[in-house]
């Protein structure tokens, strides 16, 4: 199998999660099953069909989540020397030259990504865009209002 990209801060999300799957979560839903098991037939128990149900999901997400993370090459950007060059897991300031407004980003695993907190996806548009690229550089991104022309104004490794 190939391996996907991830920071250590997704990491640790991910193992974070884990863990109260495992310690918290599967011994509720196991309690629910053997309180609902108590209450007699099974056929038309919905406490213990949803309590099963619910121990699916749980135990899908372990699975999925234990899988991400053996997948995972973990890149901590914080150790590799900042050369102003764009790569996974920068935080890269840019200008719109048009409107002159700024924004940062953080280029992270598609798991990672979330718009709200500036985390976008390596295979996002905008990263393709910015991988490779250094400091003052300007680019352009095609996005679904149009052409959108950015200045790379820092790269910064944290």
């Amino acid at each position: 199998m190939s391996q996907y990209p991830m920071t250590v801060h997704g990491a640790n999300v991910l193992r974070e999660e884990l863990n109260i799957l495992k310690t918290v979560k599967r011994p509720e839903i196991v309690a629910a099953i053997a309180d609902a098991r108590e209450h007699g037939d099974l056929k038309e128990n919905a406490e213990y069909h949803a309590a099963r149900e619910q121990q699916g999901f749980c135990e899908g997400r372990i699975q999925d989540i234990e899988g991400k993370l053996g997948n995972a090459q973990i890149i901590d950007v914080s150790k590799i020397a900042n050369t102003g060059k764009v790569i996974f897991g920068v935080t890269v300031t840019l200008l719109n030259i048009d409107t002159e407004a700024e924004v940062k980003y953080q280029i992270v695993g598609d798991d990672e990504a979330d718009i709200k907190h500036n985390r976008i996806s390596i295979n996002s548009p905008i990263a393709r865009g910015l991988i490779g690229k250094t400091v003052d550089s300007e680019i352009e991104i095609v996005t679904p209002g149009g052409v959108v022309e950015y200045e790379i104004m820092a790269v910064d490794h944290i």
